[in-house]
């Protein structure tokens, strides 16, 4: 019989859970990053005027110092593999509304994960 060697490709990977913006705010910046080089994907984030674009250059150098430190991998080479935003859980709150009535307010969160593997 005849094994098969599986080749391991070294990735890092950044998660931030419970994070207080829509998973809908943060798939627009985060598609945008998607298979670019780390360097190009900071430039694209520091500069989007977007309100998950803070959350994601904050995880994104997160998981940039995972890859050198933790991984040892290099820095030139590196660029974002996946990056999804998932939705967490929904905090539901009441505001009063006219007539004695409530209005339900529904306060987003999601569960933001980038993976960085280096290119051949």
């Amino acid at each position: 019989m005849e094994e098969k060697q599986e080749v391991i490709i070294p990735k890092a990977e950044a998660t931030l859970k419970y994070a207080r913006i829509s998973s809908r705010k943060v798939k627009i910046v985060a598609d945008l990053i998607r298979g670019k080089d780390i360097d190009e994907a900071l430039a694209i984030v520091k500069y989007a005027p977007k309100a998950s674009s803070e959350i994601l250059e904050k995880l994104l150098k997160s998981a940039i110092a995972n890859a050198e430190n933790n991984h040892h991998l290099a820095h030139e080479k590196l660029y974002v593999a996946e990056i999804y935003a998932n939705q967490g859980p929904t905090l539901k709150r009441i505001r009063p509304a006219a007539k004695g009535s409530a209005v339900r307010i529904r306060k987003r969160t999601s569960h933001i994960t980038i993976v960085l593997k280096e290119r051949d």
